[in-house]
């Protein structure tokens, strides 16, 4: 065999594996996972600003978001969709969600969410009241003091089918594996 028919069977083999490669990844990045980036500290103190999460696809195939999750979704205020938030679920379909006196109850209530995730007290604001329609969920995020989140959006809630994905675990700057909180 010449040196060129070794050159041409040794590149088409590289060919092959890096576009064996790529639709791998492409299949992986469409289907199972959203790799998300972290531009602020609404979520601080669990995940900081400028971490890199991904976040598994699937994990709503069999199972309905609850409350806690944090979870990768669509901005409900970018008419592009092309937006990606990072919050945690706090208000599920059909509930009552009020924040009074910085403290978050659920339909009456009469003991607030336990919300020891949040970086520190809830600041006092004029009291709040959401009702969560049918196949929508309200978000909240970690650093309530300066987040931007569903008490403050025009479009209060996230449909479920913009619900991306549950983040598993931040790659950058170190490797950490998140617990699910919900209970």
């Amino acid at each position: 065999m010449s040196d060129m028919s070794n050159f041409k069977s040794e590149a088409i083999s590289w060919l092959k594996t890096i576009f064996f490669a790529v639709i791998v990844s492409l299949l992986i990045t469409n289907f199972v996972i959203v790799n998300a980036s972290v531009p602020s500290a609404s979520m601080e103190n669990m995940i900081m600003t400028g971490d890199r999460l991904v976040a598994f696809r699937m994990s709503y195939l069999m199972d309905e978001p609850k409350r806690y999750d944090v979870v990768v979704f669509r901005f409900p205020d970018d008419p592009t969709h092309a937006t990606l938030y990072v919050k945690r679920i706090i208000g599920l379909p059909g509930e009552t969600v009020e924040i009074i006196n910085g403290k978050v109850y659920i339909d009456g209530s009469l003991e607030p969410l336990a919300d020891y995730y949040i970086k520190e007290p809830q600041a006092i604001e004029q009291d709040m009241k959401f009702t969560v329609p049918e196949g929508k969920y309200f978000m909240l995020g970690d650093n309530r003091n300066i987040s931007q989140d569903s008490r403050y959006w025009n479009n209060k809630f996230v449909e479920e089918k913009e619900i991306l994905g549950q983040v598993v675990f931040r790659y950058f700057p170190s490797f950490k594996i998140f617990e699910r909180f919900s209970k």
